[in-house]
Formats: structure tokens, sequence, C-alpha cells
């Protein structure tokens, strides 16, 4: 809508008040635009969704020396988090604390996990990775492994992490990215592309060693974004 403002049939004062008004309304037109654009832009940007497993009462694997997979699971979702933010990437933290997980009597790792996938589905253009540490009867396995969901955008980011895991961080590694099962909760309810990434065994000791140390949970957090990274581009092609 075009204003056309005639002030010489006008007051000066109505005159400069109608063109004030029409420069407001067209500024303010302007503004809801950029902001609309701005959200439009938002909605288009991939964001890391990033799930450290179990938590709370629920620390999932124990490790002979009492360290809990939950927080190793956690140290290494938060490096994550930091080194995507520093990289100018969005992301999404199922969780950053045990703050969900306070209430024993209350708490439901079912309800827990249709949390965690109704969060990654309410993400627009989200990619879904979840960290967790495997353990064994016996001490010999070792090694990442990546379980990925059940469609073509999953498995080529499962390869992906594999791949890297492999190369850059465990060239003695073996294991190949598998699809996870059917039963596996979150793969199969998260509606984007989702790994689930065991980063190794908490039951064979030296790896046990090395996943309780800083350094090497960062190195896991860059395998994982180096590899968030390169799917991009690829993401919306597949």
């Amino acid at each position: 809508m075009f204003y056309v403002i005639r002030l010489k049939k006008l007051g000066s004062a109505a005159g400069w008040l109608c063109f004030a008004l029409a420069a407001f309304i067209l500024l303010r037109a302007v503004s809801t635009v950029r902001v609309l654009r701005a959200v439009e832009l938002l909605e288009e940007e991939p964001v890391l969704v990033i799930d450290a497993g179990h938590g709370g009462f629920d620390g999932g694997a124990i490790a002979v020396n009492g360290v809990r997979e939950s927080d190793i699971n956690l140290a290494i979702a938060q490096k994550l988090e930091v080194l995507a933010a520093f990289c100018g990437q969005r992301t999404v933290m199922t969780r950053s604390d045990d703050s969900r997980r306070t209430d024993l009597l209350s708490y439901s790792e079912h309800e827990d996990l249709v949390y965690r996938a109704e969060l990654a589905n309410q993400q627009p253009n989200a990619v879904f990775i979840s960290i967790h540490q495997n353990f064994y009867p016996t001490t010999q396995p070792y090694g990442a492994q990546v379980l990925y969901a059940d469609d073509p955008q999953s498995t080529r980011l499962g390869q992906l992490t594999q791949n890297n895991f492999v190369s850059c961080l465990q060239p003695e590694n073996r294991r190949l990215a598998e699809p996870a099962l059917k039963t596996l909760y979150l793969t199969a309810h998260v509606d984007c592309p989702a790994i689930l990434v065991e980063c190794g065994f908490l039951s064979n000791y030296n790896e046990m060693e090395k996943l309780m140390q800083d350094s090497y949970q960062t190195a896991i957090a860059t395998v994982l974004l180096a590899s968030y990274l390169q799917f991009l581009p690829e993401m919306n092609s597949l």
C-alpha cells in the first residue's frame, strides 16, 4: 500500500502528522518483513540435537572403578556443544545436567526417552546425535561403533561418523556402522537424521582410562562435530 500525502492541501501540523504516521506504518511493515525473514532463515538453518545418554538415577553402564556412563556421556556432549557454538552451529541439548531426574519415585525411563524424541522432533531441520558408552561381560571388546536410524540420511551420517572415528582416532578399530535395532526407542521415533554413538567400552580397562580423560573426550567431540559438518552439505540431497 502506498500513501500519498498532499502537504499543500493540509495545514503544516496536520501534514507532518500524516507524514509521520505513514512513515511509522511503513517502517513497521518493513521491520515485520525483516523479522519474519529472520525467523524463516533461522528455521532453515540446521540444528544439532545433542543427546547425552542416561543421567541422574539412570547411570547407564558402570565401570569397574565406579565411573558412570551417564557422566562421561554428558562430558562429551558438553564439549560437543561448545565446539559447535565455536563453529557457528545451532545446538539443542536434551539434558545439560541431571536436574530432570531428581525424583526417583516419579522417574520413568520411557517417559524420558519420549521427552528426548519429542524435543528433537520439535526442531526444524534437525540432526540428532545420541552419545553413549558400551559395555561387555569380558574385557576384550573395544572401539567406537555407530548405530543409525533406518533411512538414507541417517545411514550416511552413521557411516561418515564411523569412518572418521577409525581414520582420526581409532585406527585399530575394525567395527562397522550398523542399522539400529527397531527396539531402540530414540532412533526409531526421531523424525530427523539420527545416530547413536557408542564411543567405547567401559568394560575394557585401557579404553575406560581413555574415556575418562578430558583430552580424549574433546577428541571424540571433535570427531562428532567434524562428521556433522561433513554431512550437512549432503543432507538435503539424500
